[in-house]
């Protein structure tokens, strides 16, 4: 039996000539990422170990995004833990406040992240990476420990699930609609601990951002990870972002899937996940009464891109945002604020009477820069709407992309950015 993408690139960083799905193996790991959150845990598992180093400097990534900059003493002791973990270790790839952006879009644009690297991470989102072609997967923080120190990582070798796309997204339907629609159609579990791979001639309609978009989604449907083809697209990205050496992977013709499901991605609409999962969809058309929103986040790893400011600016500009709501977007990264600020994308949010905040991930996890009160409802373009998520266990949050998001902040309630 042929092997699927993942599976190819795991036997080759196990050193083995094939894997079956449930092997357990033991992976050299091309990068190791943390954050402010889960490397302070990782470092302190570290100072139980025989010897206190890193395997190699270059392969380790620190990135302060979750609270920065910091919002209190803990976020700043936590940040401080890191940095000097840092310094000591000579942490070639470390992201502090000025240079730093949200970790997964982040990372591909500086060209840390390629084809065919088996990369761990202790976020649950790392698995964002397969956009590019790579195997790459949210762990713990002890997990993250080991792989700084040893270089390895264990794994118990993924079945998959194949989803096969076709046809041509229609106007304001993008990479955040095609992964809330496969959520809606299998549940959070629907892909538990196995890969989601997508193939198809769809995919070249699909962006690079739309495709990050849904491989960092796929742990919101129980997935190991998500990966895609390696072509044209994705070849002059990783060009135009780095020099690093890559390998393209394909599936064998008698690979094995668990299950197969065909998307046409011109019959796809807008899609909003309600409280409290992402599973929990319904399509624009299919929201019949108005739904009052108090707050708009436009943002994060998921949706935070420059091709995401642009689609929310194109919908803002010239208008206001509603009485009563506040809308605050995030650029990703600080490359994503400079090109977002030269374009005059964010004139055009300040002008509308939207806040625009340095990257971080802030409000995603409940961290920052816009907290929610009980009772109030917030639309945003981040990856989970779970009880209190953004705050207080009563209030709600409404998943969708930066077109209807952006619409919503003008209007006051869900709308479809087709119909202002």
């Amino acid at each position: 039996m042929g092997m699927t993408m993942t599976q190819k690139i795991l036997a080759k960083h196990a050193g083995l000539e094939e894997v079956k799905a449930g092997q357990l193996i033991e992976a050299e790991l091309d990068l190791v990422l943390g954050n402010d959150i889960t490397t302070p845990v990782a470092i302190d598992v570290m100072k139980g170990f025989k010897e206190d180093k890193v395997f190699h400097k270059d392969k380790i990534a620190l990135v302060m995004d979750h609270f920065i900059p910091n919002k209190d003493i803990k976020s700043a002791e936590n940040c401080k833990c890191c940095r000097d973990f840092a310094a000591r270790h000579e942490i070639t790839n470390y992201f502090d406040v000025g240079q730093m952006g949200i970790e997964h879009a982040l990372l591909p644009e500086q060209g840390l992240t390629v084809a065919g690297d088996c990369i761990i991470g202790a976020d649950s989102h790392t698995c964002t990476y397969g956009a590019l072609g790579a195997f790459s997967t949210g762990v713990g923080s002890t997990d993250m420990a080991a792989g700084m120190a040893t270089g390895k990582a264990w794994f118990k070798v993924p079945s998959a699930i194949r989803f096969h796309l076709t046809g041509k997204p229609s106007a304001y339907v993008s990479g955040k609609d095609v992964i809330l629609h496969i959520i809606g159609m299998i549940g959070v579990d629907g892909a538990l601990y196995q890969s989601m791979e997508f193939t198809g001639d769809g995919i070249a309609n699909l962006s690079m951002d739309d495709r990050f978009t849904i491989a960092n989604m796929a742990i919101e449907a129980g997935g190991k990870n998500g990966i895609f083809p390696v072509d044209r697209l994705t070849e002059e990205y990783m060009k135009a972002h780095g020099s690093r050496p890559y390998v393209k992977y394909e599936a064998d013709p008698d690979a094995e899937y668990t299950e197969e499901y065909t998307i046409d991605l011109s019959q796809l609409k807008s899609t909003i996940a309600f409280p409290h999962l992402p599973s929990n969809t319904k399509t624009i058309d299919e929201i019949k009464e108005p739904v009052k929103i108090d707050q708009v986040v436009i943002g994060s790893c998921t949706n935070g891109r420059i091709s995401d400011l642009r689609t929310a600016a194109e919908i803002i500009r010239g208008r206001k945002i509603a009485k009563n709501v506040r809308c605050i977007v995030i650029p990703a990264t600080q490359q994503v604020y400079l090109q977002a600020l030269e374009e005059g994308l964010l004139k055009d949010f300040v002008e509308a009477g939207a806040a625009v905040s340095t990257p971080t991930c802030g409000p995603c996890l409940g961290g920052y820069m816009g907290i929610l009160a009980a009772g109030e409802r917030c639309i945003s373009t981040t990856n989970r709407n779970f009880v209190g998520r953004m705050g207080h266990v009563d209030s709600e949050i409404c998943l969708a992309s930066p077109a209807v998001a952006a619409a919503s902040a003008v209007t006051g309630c869900i709308t479809d950015p087709a119909g202002l």
